[in-house]
């Protein structure tokens, strides 16, 4: 039974979508600290106000396995992002905007729409900046029989104070851990703070999930999975990412993903404007293992 459910029955989702939707009056919920108030139409780093976008919504097959199973992924995309990576591999819908605002009434649908269609989960993509919209949804899909797993889909670069809002909510947390070096942060992601504030907040997705839990059929029904996008000419990075991620748990389930390619600004950026070689990827896969950590996802 998905975390949420119990929540509901005790009134209190509701009561933590009603507290988070307060805090679009000087909005906090990220670690920018914006303090926009969205709901007089000002606009912080993300750039949306109080109505979440959404770019595109369907079962998706190309998400790791355990999320995919036979029927995939009930996948939302948001519009929009509290990140501003120059290379962003989804750069139209996360820098551009792409979509439609749609209400929490429409979201929920959405929901429940991918419930009908056999997805094993929904997965929220690039959630952090629209999360009292998320809980709102979830609400109203509740009542009208919603009964799949959350799965937040995150850069990881989440104020713990958010997070907490999702304890008990989100079954499955899936943070992409991008980098461990400030500097890197800095000019790739314009978030000089993201590896700490990204290593905090994993740190407490573990404390509320634990270590991903698979059913016997392979489908995911709890826990963590850490994403890192292998980049080219970083492989120190990478190696001390990975040395973060060992010292939550040597038992988390991670996928090293192999797929940059150089989109967005990256042109402007000549050290990563080619893609990663194989060799690469598999130095990075050398790392995980020397580290301890030995759950890949396929």
């Amino acid at each position: 039974m998905p975390c949420y459910v119990a929540l509901l029955e005790q009134e209190e989702l509701d009561r933590r979508a009603q507290e988070a939707r307060g805090r679009y009056s000087c909005c906090t919920l990220c670690p920018r600290q914006c303090k926009a108030n969205r709901l007089a139409g000002e606009k912080g780093v993300c750039k949306v106000l109080d109505v979440a976008i959404v770019s595109s919504a369907f079962a998706h097959f190309g998400e790791e396995s355990v999320l995919v199973g036979r029927h995939g992924s009930g996948t939302i995309f948001f519009s929009e992002c509290n990140l501003r990576c120059v290379f962003c591999q989804n750069f139209e819908v996360s820098h551009g905007g792409e979509g439609r605002e749609v209400s929490d009434d429409v979201l929920a649908r959405i929901m429940l729409r991918l419930q009908d269609e056999g997805c094993h989960n929904i997965n929220l993509v690039t959630p952090s900046h629209v999360v009292p919209n998320i809980l709102g949804a979830l609400s109203i899909a509740r009542r009208q029989g919603l009964r799949l797993p959350i799965v937040y889909n995150t850069s990881a670069y989440d104020s713990l104070d958010t997070l907490r809002l999702l304890d008990k909510v989100v079954d499955i947390y899936m943070p992409d851990f991008k980098f461990a070096s400030k500097a890197l942060s800095k000019r790739y992601l314009k978030a000089e703070d993201y590896p700490e504030v990204a290593f905090q907040a994993i740190k407490e997705m573990h404390r509320q999930v634990g270590d991903l839990k698979v059913s016997e059929d392979g489908i995911a029904q709890k826990g963590v999975l850490v994403r890192h996008l292998v980049m080219p000419s970083h492989l120190e990075d990478t190696r001390e990412v990975l040395r973060l991620v060992a010292s939550i748990s040597k038992h988390t389930y991670l996928n090293l993903m192999a797929q940059y390619r150089p989109l967005g600004y990256a042109y402007r950026y000549p050290e990563i404007n080619r893609r990663v070689t194989k060799d690469e990827v598999l130095l990075a896969y050398h790392e995980a293992r020397k580290i301890g950590l030995y759950r890949f996802a396929e």
